[in-house]
């Protein structure tokens, strides 16, 4: 990835809210949705742009796809990175994105590891055959 494409990721203000979220850790989709207040496909035209860039990696599990900051970076992308980073810390936006998140968090990992898993619905009694 060369240093323009890297730039013409970071010049949107969800992408670069994005990428400093998946600095805390993976997320989904509906993480991302529920932190950033953005619609599911906002979210997901974004994700789909930066990992078509390189900027993130991204795992399936089970139905649904999870998000990261790639494992493996060149030099300048772990430097654009790091800058966003420091300067997340001191924006106030960035800043209320994070606290949104670590407030979800528990609830995300009370309801599951993923919060779009579905929870097991309730079984129907059984129907008994008419004779």
């Amino acid at each position: 990835m060369n240093l323009v494409q890297i730039y013409q990721c970071l010049c949107d203000p969800t992408r670069l809210r994005i990428l400093s979220l998946l600095d805390e850790g993976e997320l989904c989709v509906c993480h991302l949705q529920k932190v950033l207040g953005e619609p599911q496909v906002k979210v997901s035209k974004h994700l789909a742009y930066l990992r078509a860039h390189k900027m993130v990696a991204v795992r399936r599990e089970a139905n649904w796809m999870v998000y990261s900051l790639p494992g493996k970076r060149s030099p300048e992308l772990a430097a654009n990175l790091a800058c966003l980073q420091d300067c997340a810390e001191e924006d106030p936006l960035f800043r209320a994105d994070r606290e949104r998140l670590r407030n979800l968090k528990g609830r995300f990992e009370e309801e599951s590891p993923i919060c779009c898993s579905p929870s097991p619905l309730p079984r129907k009694p059984a129907r008994h055959a008419k004779r």
